[in-house]
């Protein structure tokens, strides 16, 4: 990791980061003056500060997600982001970890190589 933190969602975040890390075309990337996983440039996922796992996924998945009671739909600047959710730091490992390769596998297909 190129910075220490800490930010428990940062740190949270970190401990999922090398299984998408020895992936093709991702790295660390800054996006909302935080640090978040990409893709070719993308970001996919990122340790939101007030805390929890904002990730980008199709709008009709955050949709179904938020209708499951997953994620809540991220809000910035009072209007809501289609393609992007948020899952609460305490969620379960299990649904950060299907955040995040739903994130990754968005992005992967729909960024250009």
């Amino acid at each position: 990791m190129p910075w220490r933190t800490d930010n428990p969602t940062q740190q949270r975040l970190d401990g999922f980061a090398d299984d998408y890390l020895a992936r093709p075309g991702v790295d660390w990337g800054r996006m909302f003056g935080t640090v978040g996983l990409r893709v070719r440039g993308k970001i996919f996922a990122v340790a939101v500060h007030s805390g929890g796992l904002m990730v980008k996924i199709p709008e009709a998945r955050a949709d179904a997600r938020i209708a499951a009671g997953e994620v809540e739909r991220m809000v910035m600047r009072g209007r809501e982001m289609r393609e992007w959710v948020v899952a609460p730091l305490d969620a379960p490992d299990a649904l950060w970890e299907s955040l995040l390769e739903e994130a990754h596998a968005y992005l992967d297909r729909i960024t250009p190589r």
